[in-house]
């Protein structure tokens, strides 16, 4: 148990950074293009949709941006609640 507890550690641990440049792109370019586009300025930053795509310049990843995102969100999410039901199982061992 003890190895599994470290395996799903180790898998969080080696994943959220590389999620993170994603996630956070993905996050302020929807955020800002949609304060945008609400004020009728969306068409002029079709660039910051493209980026919010996956379009990075000769880099086309839009096909599967998304679900590479999807894909790191949910082992995060997965590999999180696992770690944390783990603590939470076991207050009585604190005292």
């Amino acid at each position: 148990m003890a190895t599994q507890k470290f395996k799903i550690r180790q898998l969080h641990r080696a994943i959220a950074p590389i999620m993170l440049l994603p996630i956070l792109l993905t996050l302020i370019t929807g955020s800002v293009y949609q304060a945008l586009d609400t004020q009728g300025k969306g068409e002029e930053f079709g660039w910051l949709l493209a980026l919010h795509k996956g379009h990075f310049g000769p880099l086309n990843l839009e096909i599967v941006y998304p679900y590479l995102n999807g894909l790191g969100l949910l082992i995060l999410a997965i590999t999180g609640v696992s770690m944390w039901s783990q603590i939470r199982q076991r207050p009585s061992e604190r005292v």
